[in-house]
């Protein structure tokens, strides 16, 4: 493809971008094909010549586009969003033109100055600690494991990296990460890379509002001490991935310091809100934490991915990842950040860029109003559920988050079904929400019972859809037999 072709596809493409997402709505918002269904549409082995552009974006549109879940969708209220916005789009075609690796300073000092300048804005925007300072990462789950690596080599006096776990004995071998029974899994997959093994992650009890018990913390804590094991790391949870659920900080900070547990926050979600005054609540004890972690591409209307990884004291995490070979060492020294000594990669992308569109697009205000509509549009939908004589709230309103499900007679004389049967109509009732191509939600679990999860988050969805999707699931619902 030479330039004059690229340039002229280059428009095609952008006009296809801005009519895909004018008019994402006529879509099915999960993919509706059959496992293989795709895979069986592709040529076996690849093509021995140049295939023209207009046929290989025509296959794009018959063959692949069907097989896309549309995260983008109005009507996207699973999971978390995975958001995009127009200016994070752009900003991404300038990064895939750049095509940077921005492992050092000088492999290009903009996107080094410009991560550190924009991290710098968001802990103003977040209200975090002063002194914290971020770098961007690819995932939350990357971030948690750096924090782990960092808290397992304070915990074994920076001899892990040197000499290995084995080599450190029971010190080794039975070092303890602590988070609550609603913590996502990254933590445990954490674990794993980090060589500390399953079996040393403690699942904390929660109380009735899903929150870590700071009392059974400690009392794990004191356990472990006991039975010889070496209690290393807490990861606490704000906006835990099931039911939102919001650890209390501030006691859960005070044992670790006491405890000398390295305490990491995973905000992956929620840390978005926190740009919102009236939800800083939910930071109470923040200057407890060593490092926090939230994710600008859930709820920041950023292009995934792109996360955002802060810490107190950045020499602890250098000292645990910092590799330099001769080539890639930096005349500038310490006059320069080198954000490869901060992350398990060594390449990294030019990821600022977007965020900074994003901000600068939208403005602090800008981006509050959004957040503040869906958190409205999320209560009025969990209070028609609520309401509703034949359906059950199981995970109450955290921020835009909750879980319920269809119960019919709930609340009534005439019987009930038991949890069983519950389970199957309710797994029946998500099938056919999904299968619809009308919206799409996912499953929890919540003290045991089986739930349909709702969020509401999705950069261009409106309150109509939102309330349109209450509509949808009642038809649904009415639509099976018990």
């Amino acid at each position: 493809m030479d330039r004059e072709e690229f340039r002229r596809r280059a428009h095609e493409l952008v006009d296809w971008m801005a009519d895909y997402l004018e008019g994402v709505e006529a879509y099915p918002v999960r993919a509706q094909v059959a496992p293989g269904e795709t895979k069986a549409k592709l040529p076996a082995g690849p093509p021995a010549k140049a295939e023209p552009f207009e046929e290989i974006f025509a296959d794009f549109e018959r063959d692949l586009l069907p097989g896309m879940t549309h995260w983008q969708h109005p009507s996207f209220f699973a999971y978390f969003p995975a958001n995009s916005s127009p200016p994070s789009v752009l900003a991404e075609m300038l990064t895939a033109t750049l095509a940077a690796q921005c492992m050092l300073w000088q492999t290009s000092p903009a996107a080094s100055e410009l991560e550190d300048r924009v991290l710098d804005w968001l802990v103003g925007m977040l209200g975090l600690p002063a002194d914290f300072k971020g770098v961007i990462q690819d995932s939350a789950t990357s971030a948690t494991l750096a924090a782990i690596l960092t808290a397992r080599e304070q915990a074994t006096d920076w001899q892990a990296n040197e000499i290995g776990l084995a080599a450190l004995g029971a010190k080794g071998t039975e070092l303890v990460v602590y988070c609550s029974t609603e913590a996502h899994s990254s933590i445990e997959k954490g674990l794993k890379v980090a060589g500390l093994g399953r079996r040393n992650l403690r699942r904390i009890e929660t109380g009735e509002d899903f929150a870590m018990r700071p009392e059974a913390l400690a009392a794990a804590i004191t356990e472990d001490r006991a039975a010889g094991r070496t209690p290393a790391c807490l990861v606490a949870s704000i906006g835990g991935t099931g039911t939102g659920a919001m650890d209390p900080l501030r006691p859960l900070g005070e044992i670790c310091r006491r405890e000398g547990l390295w305490l990491h926050v995973d905000a992956a979600w929620a840390g978005s809100a926190l740009i919102l005054p009236e939800e800083r609540g939910l930071l109470d004890g923040i200057e407890l934490a060593d490092s926090f972690v939230f994710n600008p591409h859930k709820w920041l209307f950023t292009n995934f991915d792109c996360t955002a990884f802060f810490l107190r004291d950045v020499a602890a995490l250098e000292r645990t990842l910092a590799l330099v070979p001769e080539y890639l060492k930096s005349p500038e020294g310490r006059a320069v950040t080198d954000y490869q000594n901060w992350s398990v990669p060594l390449g990294r992308r030019f990821r600022a860029l977007k965020l900074w569109f994003v901000i600068r697009a939208y403005g602090v205000e800008g981006l509050r109003a959004m957040l503040r509509r869906h958190l409205t549009w999320a209560r009025e939908l969990h209070d028609q559920v609520a309401a509703a004589e034949d359906f059950e709230i199981l995970s109450p309103l955290r921020l835009s988050l909750f879980s319920f499900r269809y119960h019919p007679a709930h609340g009534r004389a005439g019987g009930d079904l038991d949890e069983a049967r519950l389970e199957a109509l309710n797994t029946r009732l998500l099938e056919c929400l999904n299968d619809s191509g009308k919206l799409y939600l996912t499953q929890n679990r919540v003290r045991g019972r089986y739930a349909i999860r709702f969020v509401v988050g999705q950069t261009s969805t409106q309150r109509r859809p939102v309330l349109a999707a209450w509509e949808i699931i009642q038809a649904s619902a009415r639509g099976l037999e018990p």
